[in-house]
């Protein structure tokens, strides 16, 4: 693509694309509605052109660190949230009101949006007719084929305007761009693809959908179909039959009967324009295709107003225009979130896209924003104590005002202002203080150009109400973080104390068993072979004394690596726990262990132990009328090294999903489940040794647990 002119850059940069009111109604009242899924509130969005690309905006913030290209618009919604979705709303609500001034030059989007919906739809079908893998992109790219002409008149105001109100189709709007712009919507809507980060092709349908049907025949299939549904919605080929343009993109193995699917798309259409309340689209007719552009008017107040606005107007009205943006704020469950959110809603309510975060550490003062993810690293690298004053943002908290580069002199001694208005390639920034209810927390900073901020400075009083409400959210989580933090603090101490008389008491009988087995075995003879049963016993209390003692001390950050042999190991347990475990419920117990398995691995030797005990404790309750259980211990390998693999197998009912669950997501174990508890336990125990784990189960036929454990290296 070519380079688009600087100028249309600049402008299109600090753009906003307006929604169709009756769209956003249905949105507001779609996320009010507890019940909505994200599936309604994706159909709600995908319902306008300028809707979607604010979800997209925000869905594509580097906050999200997204590492696979968005397809549709369920995938941005799914990755905002409900929470931030009514956010963006509620702000395009309050936005669209303080601008409708009267006299203004405004805009009928109603035309467009029939037109856009109708690509869209009429893509869908398509894609499914021509077997497209990706129907919901192809419905995106439809909806937004022609986004570019709505960020050219939110952007260029009347000089698009006038445009527009020349041109009776898209063929003579799209000479006069390229005559008096240097570019055309089709750029334009493709270089805010690419700032989304979509995929190409999609992008690639967007700036190719006024191509010629030679150039679009050798294009990928998305572009084709976009192409193409663009082209029977407009009927552009009115000469021939609607048919004659799928066989050179397509085919003649695609059988694509056009006139159907125009007509179905067209019905759709029709429906969500009646829910919505707006006028039904109109068919082709014999005197030329039906105006697909926005339609420019001149308010003279209150002329031109629709009972969406009206709508709007009550509801921004009765909440108290900037109260349920503090709601939502509230509700968010993280400052990451929280500053996004505070990001798009200052992009939508005063069209400032350029936003950095310096937070004041509440402990020591300090003015940073080392902390704050997602904006230029020289709001990370700054760093100011407490009452310097470096600039703007320092003059901003202290007066607690709205300042800007344009009228406040700059700082002798400090470049401050300078480096961050140079990282928003900006001609100057603006200072917006965020004060809360009992401190300020900080200060946002936002790059703006003379022009801009000249028409902000009629604003001050709404910016600085924007202020405290990110103001007051941010104090609002800090201090429930606080709570929370202390509540955890009092909880975990008083759980101390009484581990400790846990401890304390159990140590007790621990200590007498022990004794009185030493007792024991000084009576037996030389050559009994109970005393290597009364060692293994011994061993055993001192691994429970163990886990008893270390209830009451902080867990290690790592557990005890030692040589292990494994084989050994498992068979002292098996001589301790054979009767008392399998015996008892009448269990056939099977071992299985070669004579040349490299047996010595590298773990926490009573990690593994309780591991194996929960384990086989698990299965023999699984088999309380009798089974098998079969034991096999064997040398693989895994990723290039050598591993043992205990291998167990049992002929129970079967592990059930949510059982299997807590070997991999040991989390999730609830405490008052104590078979749940003892396989989280286990799956905790595998991670902090480097054990992998496998299940499979089959219900009625048993369970089969691997675990995989690497061979020690001087083994």
């Amino acid at each position: 693509m070519r380079e688009l002119p600087h100028t249309v850059v600049t402008a299109i940069e600090a753009a906003s694309i307006p929604p169709l009111p009756q769209v956003l109604v249905r949105l507001i009242q779609q996320v009010d509605n507890e019940s909505a899924t994200i599936s309604e509130l994706a159909t709600a969005v995908g319902q306008d052109p300028g809707l979607c690309a604010r979800v997209l905006t925000a869905a594509n913030s580097v906050a999200f660190n997204r590492a696979s290209a968005i397809r549709d618009v369920k995938s941005s919604v799914s990755i905002l949230g409900t929470r931030l979705v009514r956010s963006i709303a509620t702000c395009l609500a309050v936005k669209r009101l303080f601008e409708r001034e009267p006299g203004a030059v405004c805009v009928d989007l109603t035309d467009f949006w029939r037109h856009s919906m109708l690509v869209a739809e009429t893509a869908r079908a398509l894609a499914t007719a021509t077997d497209y893998p990706y129907p919901d992109e192809a419905y995106l790219a439809g909806l937004l084929h022609d986004v570019g002409e709505l960020l050219l008149l939110t952007a260029l105001g009347e000089q698009y305007a006038r445009l527009l109100a020349q041109c009776p189709d898209e063929n003579s709007l799209l000479e006069l761009e390229q005559a008096n712009l240097g570019t055309h919507h089709g750029e334009i809507g493709t270089w805010l693809a690419d700032q989304w980060k979509l995929d190409s092709s999609l992008a690639d349908s967007i700036l190719f959908h006024h191509a010629t049907a030679e150039q679009i025949a050798t294009a990928t299939p998305l572009p084709k179909l976009i192409w193409l549904a663009d082209a029977i919605t407009r009927n552009a080929a009115a000469e021939e039959p609607l048919d004659t343009l799928a066989a050179p993109l397509f085919g003649p193995g695609h059988d694509l009967d056009l006139a159907n699917i125009l007509a179905q798309s067209l019905e759709h259409v029709t429906v969500i324009s009646k829910a919505l309340g707006i006028e039904a689209p109109r068919p082709q007719t014999d005197a030329g295709p039906v105006r697909t552009l926005p339609s420019v008017i001149v308010l003279p107040a209150p002329v031109g107003r629709t009972e969406a606005d009206d709508f709007l107007e009550a509801m921004v009205h009765d909440m108290a225009v900037m109260h349920p943006l503090q709601q939502d704020l509230f509700g968010l469950e993280s400052d990451t979130e929280l500053l996004l959110s505070l990001r798009e809603s200052a992009r939508i309510l005063f069209e400032l896209p350029r936003l950095g975060f310096l937070l004041i550490n509440a402990d020591s003062g300090v003015l940073s924003g080392n902390l704050v993810g997602g904006q230029p690293n020289v709001f990370r690298q700054t760093e100011l104590a407490s009452g310097a004053d470096a600039g703007l943002v320092t003059r901003a908290i202290s007066r607690r005002a709205v300042l800007g580069s344009f009228d406040e002199p700059a700082h002798p001694d400090s470049l401050l202002d300078s480096q961050f208005a140079r990282a928003f390639f900006s001609e100057g920034i603006l200072a917006l203080p965020m004060i809360g209810k009992r401190r300020t927390l900080g200060v946002m900073v936002f790059g703006v150009s003379k022009a801009q901020y000249g028409r902000l400075k009629k604003r001050a009083r709404w910016l600085l109400n924007f202020g405290r409400i990110g103001g007051v959210s941010l104090e609002a989580w800090q201090d429930a973080m606080a709570y929370r933090k202390q509540a955890e603090d009092e909880a975990s101490a008083a759980f101390q104390r009484q581990a400790r008389r846990i401890v304390h008491e159990a140590g007790n009988p621990l200590g007498i068993i022990k004794s009185y087995l030493r007792i024991l075995d000084q009576k037996l003879p030389e050559n009994s072979e109970v005393r290597q049963e009364i060692d293994v016993l011994g061993e055993e209390i001192d691994r429970v004394a163990g886990i008893v003692r270390r209830l009451s001390e902080l867990p290690p950050s790592h557990a005890t690596v030692t040589a292990v042999n494994a084989v050994e190991l498992v068979r002292e347990l098996l001589a301790l726990y054979r009767v008392a475990l399998f015996g008892e419920r009448g269990i056939v117990v099977r071992s299985q262990f070669g004579a040349a398995t490299p047996a010595t691995v590298a773990c926490d030797a009573n990690s593994l132990k309780q591991i194996l005990v929960n384990l086989w404790k698990n299965a023999c309750e699984a088999m309380p009328n009798g089974g098998r259980f079969d034991i096999a211990i064997n040398g693989v390998v895994h990723n290039g090294r050598q591993h043992v693999e205990i291998r167990m197998l049992d002929t129970g009912p079967g592990m059930p999903e949510e059982a299997i669950r807590k070997l991999s997501f040991p989390e999730d174990a609830h405490a008052t489940a104590e078979r749940g508890l003892g396989l989280s336990i286990v799956g905790k125990l595998a991670a902090k040794i480097g054990c992998n784990i496998t299940c499979r189960s089959k219900a009625g036929v048993g369970t089969t647990l691997s675990l995989l454990l690497p061979c020690d290296a001087n083994g």
